[in-house]
């Protein structure tokens, strides 16, 4: 498991792994650049095998920090893959000065969040149908967070 930051060269393989992820509607690239070069925006890569097998994409301004977007194709899915990934975001948004970290995650992705769960995140609120589904129902997110830098 190579683990480094992603750049903009890799975000074609970036779009690609968010649509494999199963992301509804999935960024394309330009999106996915737009968000990266934002301001205190950082992102990581995972490439097993030299391909890259999953993706956050974070940022960090004043104190706080926000996961925007992790996404794991499902061949990497259950290797640690996304384990590594938000580990390795917390530990970068400590460096930039975060003092907490937020998602929102579907109510109905249990495994995102039994992973969330795993690496220190609580639940904080919850947003009435923030997500859209192509079909059916809007879905709930959860807003889920995750204190840093302390003790």
């Amino acid at each position: 498991m190579n683990l480094r930051p992603a750049t903009p060269f890799d975000l074609d393989a970036l779009a690609r792994v968010h649509a494999e992820a199963g992301f509804a509607p999935a960024w394309p690239a330009p999106e996915l650049e737009k968000l990266l070069l934002g301001p205190g925006a950082f992102g990581l890569l995972v490439e097993l095998d030299g391909a890259v097998a999953g993706f956050i994409l974070c940022r960090s301004v004043a104190g706080e920090a926000e996961i925007l977007t992790v996404a794991t194709t499902p061949s990497a899915r259950r290797k640690g893959v996304g384990l590594a990934l938000v580990e390795a975001a917390q530990k970068l948004a400590r460096v930039t000065g975060a003092e907490a970290m937020f998602l929102e995650v579907a109510v109905d992705n249990a495994p995102a969040i039994e992973l969330y769960r795993k690496t220190g995140f609580t639940e904080a609120g919850r947003r009435r149908g923030y997500y859209r589904r192509r079909e059916g129902a809007p879905v709930d997110a959860l807003v889920l967070r995750r204190e840093l830098n302390t003790g």
